[in-house]
């Protein structure tokens, strides 16, 4: 993972109802174990649900530290789901899938 990057996947189609490119944000502070699995748990969640219409911007906080003031973050590792809007903030590992998808409003809560 490096200080501030972008991983962008699109192909162009768009599914009615859905937006054609989820922005999202994963807060970090540096290569530590949490926020490498944090990115892995979105980047296989993002290629099963997402496919390829999704753009995800790593940013460490270790580095760039004042970029957590816009999105106010308080803790990390933080996700933040830009668009669709309206915005949305998860916080940790990102692990628990169910509750990760409930969160970025890709399934609905049982």
């Amino acid at each position: 993972m490096v200080t501030h990057r972008k991983i962008a996947r699109r192909t162009g189609k768009k599914t009615p109802g859905t937006p054609a490119a989820w922005k999202l944000r994963l807060y970090v502070a540096g290569q530590t174990a949490k926020s490498m699995r944090a990115f892995a748990n979105l980047k296989v969640l993002c290629d099963e649900h997402l496919k390829g219409r999704y753009q995800i911007e790593v940013i460490d906080l270790r580095a760039n530290p004042q970029l957590a003031r816009g999105d106010q973050i308080v803790a990390i590792p933080t996700l933040v789901r830009r668009l669709p809007r309206p915005i949305r903030t998860i916080i940790g590992d990102l692990s628990n899938s169910a509750r990760l998808l409930v969160g970025l409003d890709l399934r609905k809560v049982d």
